[in-house]
């Protein structure tokens, strides 16, 4: 198992560009499965789980061809062709460990289901950040005719046919929504999904699948309007700019006191995270598709207009995406004022905060979804501590506040960075970052 051994204390510095989008990688990598023409995508990240879901779809039959020739920062470019499907591998004991292991392989289902009538879904791996329930999955593929059984720890999906039909969705889930669109291109019929999810890992799903030939009406609205076609085509896609880390360097900048340019940011697709972060009283300029964010010796969080505290928290899209509020906590520990941090979606995800008051930040953890920060406005710096990564978001907070902190750190478990941050240690070092992978 590795760790990261960081001396903080050093300010970044230099430009960074971002990866491709990581959840929008596991909608679309899926969604290849609905044709056996190639599809290309590109600006694919080198991340764990992007890998572990590409290997996933090599063991089903799929053909993958990486183009050698597009590897840099910015990302890979693979075609995949799902023209021979072994469905019988579905009942392997291998696919339901590498399915198992990896959350993101429920996407497989609704192109499974559309294209071939089944699915086999073992319960998912991920995160350990609280209840994710996966009954907005489930009641789609019922609605559109599907009868789903629970058995021997999986759940087995079949249907002779999918009609479309009218759904509320009793959540505005971004996976559940992507793979009933995804079950829905194929079915017969119109299918109407009210309460769909609209982040831009939807839209650009949609986009794709357009382009593919389906026809989706409303897209980046949450409501959708699917017309059934009789089969799909090849396409090129390329991934968005992922947000998560756009936010996470605007973080690791103010933390640190650096000076660092995000390039090609795709800021239309950013939403509220920029002005989130400014709220936070850190500088954040728009210089045409980059971002900009320069050396602050100090960053005042808001407070509201009557004068009461600010509060952080996250919401469906548009709103502040809860993948950030992790980055949000930790910027706030060395700004001056103080800040509620309210994590409404997931009850496990701000647990980590007892890493940060043992690196000697003011943190009171009101209960399982909500802390108040009181910032220190850098009076009193980080001190280096070891820790353990929990999940993806919470091991990136603890790394810039390790970056932050005054003397050694050491983070382990850095396989959960891993799993949602491309080669993280060696782009920071070319930022300036004292890091290195032990």
């Amino acid at each position: 198992m590795a760790s990261f051994e960081i001396i903080g204390g050093r300010p970044l510095r230099g430009e960074i560009v971002p990866q491709g989008a990581k959840n929008e990688a596991l909608q679309v990598i899926c969604a290849v499965l609905l044709t056996g023409e190639k599809v290309r995508i590109e600006h694919v990240p080198d991340i764990r789980d992007i890998n572990k879901l590409i290997d996933l779809l090599r063991l089903l039959g799929v053909k993958v061809y990486h183009d050698d020739a597009s590897d840099c920062e910015s990302g890979r470019a693979f075609e995949f062709e799902a023209r021979d499907i072994n469905l019988e591998v579905l009942q392997s004991p291998e696919y339901r460990e590498q399915a198992g292991a990896l959350r993101g392989s429920i996407m497989t289902a609704g192109p499974l289901l559309a294209r071939f009538g089944q699915a086999v879904v073992p319960q998912p791996g991920g995160d350990k950040i609280g209840r994710r329930r996966l009954d907005t999955h489930f009641i789609g593929f019922e609605k559109l005719g599907a009868e789903v059984e629970y058995r021997r720890n999986a759940y087995m999906v079949k249907a002779s046919k999918l009609e479309g039909c009218y759904m509320l969705l009793d959540e505005a889930s971004v996976t559940g929504t992507a793979n009933i669109v995804m079950a829905s291109v194929l079915a017969k019929g119109t299918t109407t999904i009210m309460n769909a999810a609209c982040e831009p890992y939807v839209y650009q799903l949609c986009a794709m699948l357009n382009a593919m030939g389906a026809k989706i009406s409303g897209v980046g609205s949450n409501l959708l309007t699917i017309e059934g076609v009789s089969e799909l085509h090849g396409c090129t896609h390329r991934l968005l700019p992922d947000m998560i880390e756009v936010g996470s360097f605007i973080g690791m900048a103010a933390m640190t006191q650096g000076d660092l340019t995000i390039k090609n940011a795709q800021v239309q697709h950013l939403g509220l995270i920029p002005q989130v972060f400014r709220r936070l009283g850190i500088e954040v300029w728009q210089k045409g598709d980059d971002l900009y964010v320069p050396a602050q010796e100090h960053y005042e969080i808001e407070r509201f207009m009557d004068g009461s505290i600010m509060t952080v928290a996250d919401a469906p899209w548009p709103g502040f995406t809860p993948d950030l509020i992790s980055i949000a906590l930790v910027v706030a520990t060395q700004a001056k004022g103080s800040v509620l941090i309210h994590q409404k979606m997931f009850e496990s995800r701000l647990f980590f905060v007892d890493k940060l008051i043992d690196m000697g930040a003011q943190i009171i953890l009101c209960d399982p979804h909500r802390a108040t920060v009181i910032g220190l406005d850098r009076e009193h710096q980080l001190r280096g501590v070891r820790m353990a990564s929990p999940d993806i978001r919470a091991g990136v907070a603890l790394l810039i506040a390790a970056l932050s902190a005054n003397g050694r750190s050491q983070i382990d478990n850095i396989e959960q960075i891993d799993r949602g941050y491309q080669h993280i240690d060696e782009r920071l070092r070319r930022l300036g970052a004292d890091i290195k992978r032990i």
